[in-house]
């Protein structure tokens, strides 16, 4: 316990000597570095071009250049010439310092640390010769001298016995008084700095010769007692000498470079302020003004000027495109009052696909409950029809309702890979009955499985919407055909339908909302003008196309999906 308490108390120490070193050294060389940097900026601030770079003059005062000794400057930011100047010697005296710093608060530790190493590499391999049996060996003494001399180490190894095995000093019993006088004094004081079972090192100063050590004691793995010592060198000395150095080099590094700064610095601004000129003019719309490149400029500048004709070459352009601009605006504007316009007949045109039914709905009501007709088939008839044009309602909301969802983006995808060929024959099973009513004749061309990528139940209502309108629409041979087509990687399906083309200005309108070619038409057949949005709501959710193309006997609409290649 004693032990741990004064190796605890030796780290201490050695983290405590750097800092009274730190301030041993900031009394003399960072004094030094401080005064000398004073002194060149008091220089600097009582000379004219001080004032010059500021933007003012001096005037009569109290001759200090920190309390008002100029005229207001023309500009409140500093010039770049100060700035850079200013910059730069805080750069290099913050460099210097922190160098000085490091040097003064590490140095000793790090010298230190670094002889500990040399000490414990050096036990090792007096550990090896010992193992191998060589310690007493002729063969070991080139090592071992090798060994002393490179690390600067002292070295006396005793045998169990008190004889001397090996010994680096010429007068082995001249250093066995010395070690025992240590040993009795010196040791006892001195800073332990490692220790275990086997070694420990130490700290210590010789108190005739006022030097300092490191020792290393302890035994090796066959029983022999081990002593190195080397010697410290004045780490106080040595910092102070290179901080004196840092100081001389940095402040001939600070006046260098204050030079330099001040000659560069005038070649850099000299382009700038004319770069500041012709941006003036040019903001007086004078495109006139154009950068001349000099030989002393640099490539940045020279790019800066080069830019700056472009950009006055351009900008009359630019004027001209935001002219164009302003017209797009226009147009924006005119296209939000078309859909301002499109919203009030939405309006308009579900207000009348309901006044239609809701009015037949009405009357037919109101004649059931004034009893007009007491004939049974009549009456039949009467709720035959309420109920038709109530389905009619009821069909219409839930598609509105679908085409809302679709639009918003609220409604689920579901994408899956399916086999549309089923679909398709299923979806025309379905449709056969009203087919043979209406005498038309349904064909699908290819029988072979297709498999495609989307939401089968809204692929399945897009191809229904298409079958439907072919059998309202179908008429002369009253023909239709559904086919695929494959597009790179998607695959085409079409339902074509004999019968009437669909007029040319009319083929971009029937995708839209309550848009009819045939109204009394698609009223006969209880049609509402939603299908064809529904479809193209749906196909606009997979991502994918759809359209319409006239033949000349008859209409194909066509719908396509991702397919496997």
């Amino acid at each position: 316990m004693r032990d741990d308490s004064r190796a605890l108390e030796g780290y201490k120490s050695a983290l405590t000597e750097p800092v009274r070193a730190l301030f041993y050294l900031t009394g003399n060389s960072f004094g030094m570095f401080l005064s000398a940097s004073e002194t060149l900026f008091q220089m600097f601030t009582k000379s004219t071009f001080f004032y010059d770079t500021m933007g003012g003059s001096m005037e009569k005062g109290d001759g200090n250049p920190m309390t008002k000794p100029w005229t207001k400057p023309n500009k409140k930011k500093m010039k770049l010439t100060f700035r850079l100047a200013a910059i730069t010697t805080v750069i290099v005296a913050g460099t210097i310092g922190v160098c000085a710093l490091f040097d003064a608060v590490f140095l000793g530790q790090y010298y230190i640390l670094n002889k500990q190493k040399e000490l414990k590499n050096a036990l090792g391999t007096l550990n090896t010769a010992v193992e191998q049996g060589i310690i007493t060996e002729d063969s070991f003494d080139v090592p071992f001298e090798r060994m002393c001399n490179n690390g600067n180490i002292n070295i006396m190894i005793i045998g169990p016995g008190g004889n001397i095995v090996r010994s680096s000093y010429v007068e082995s019993q001249w250093f066995l008084r010395e070690l025992n006088d240590l040993l009795l004094n010196d040791f006892s004081t001195g800073e332990v700095l490692y220790q275990d079972e086997k070694y420990a090192i130490q700290q210590i100063t010789d108190s005739r010769m006022q030097s300092e050590y490191l020792v290393l004691y302890g035994m090796l793995s066959d029983g022999s007692y081990v002593y190195m010592r080397t010697a410290l060198d004045s780490i106080r000395e040595a910092a102070m000498i290179t901080n004196r150095f840092f100081v001389q080099i940095g402040c001939v590094a600070v006046l260098l470079c204050m030079l330099v700064i001040i000659i560069v610095s005038r070649s850099i601004s000299r382009p700038i302020k004319d770069l500041s000129r012709i941006s003036r003019e040019m903001k007086e719309l004078n495109f006139e003004a154009q950068y001349m490149p000099t030989k002393h400029t640099t490539r940045e500048v020279d790019e800066l000027g080069r830019n700056m004709n472009e950009l006055s070459a351009v900008l009359e352009h630019t004027i001209s495109e935001l002219k164009a601009a302003n017209n797009e605006l226009q147009v924006d504007i005119r296209k939000k009052e078309e859909i301002d316009e499109m919203r009030k007949e939405f309006l308009s045109n579900v207000s009348h696909e309901l006044k239609t039914p809701l009015a037949l709905i009405q009357g037919y009501a109101e004649g059931l409950k004034e009893g007009i007709n007491d004939d049974p088939k009549d009456m039949e008839y009467y709720c035959d029809v309420i109920m038709d044009e109530a389905d009619k309602m009821n069909t219409m909301v839930k598609k509105l309702l679908t085409l809302n969802q679709l639009e918003f983006g609220h409604e689920v995808i579901e994408m899956t890979r399916f086999n549309v060929t089923e679909l398709i024959q299923g979806l025309m099973q379905s449709s056969a009955l009203l087919a043979s009513q209406a005498g038309v004749d349904m064909e699908l061309e290819n029988q072979e499985p297709a498999y495609v990528w989307g939401d089968e139940f809204k692929v399945e209502e897009v191809i229904s919407n298409y079958l439907s309108n072919a059998l309202h629409y179908a008429s002369g041979e009253k023909k239709i055909r559904v086919y695929y087509t494959r597009r790179g990687e998607c695959l085409r399906i079409s339902v074509f339908n004999t019968g009437e083309r669909i007029p040319e200005q009319d083929l971009d309108k029937i995708w839209i909302k309550f848009y009819k070619v045939d109204k009394a038409r698609t009223r006969e057949y209880g049609g509402s003008g939603i299908g064809l949005s529904i479809v193209k709501a749906i196909m606009d959710s997979f991502h994918q196309q759809c359209g319409v193309i006239n033949h000349e006997d008859g209409v194909e609409f066509w719908l396509e999906l991702e397919c496997n290649k």
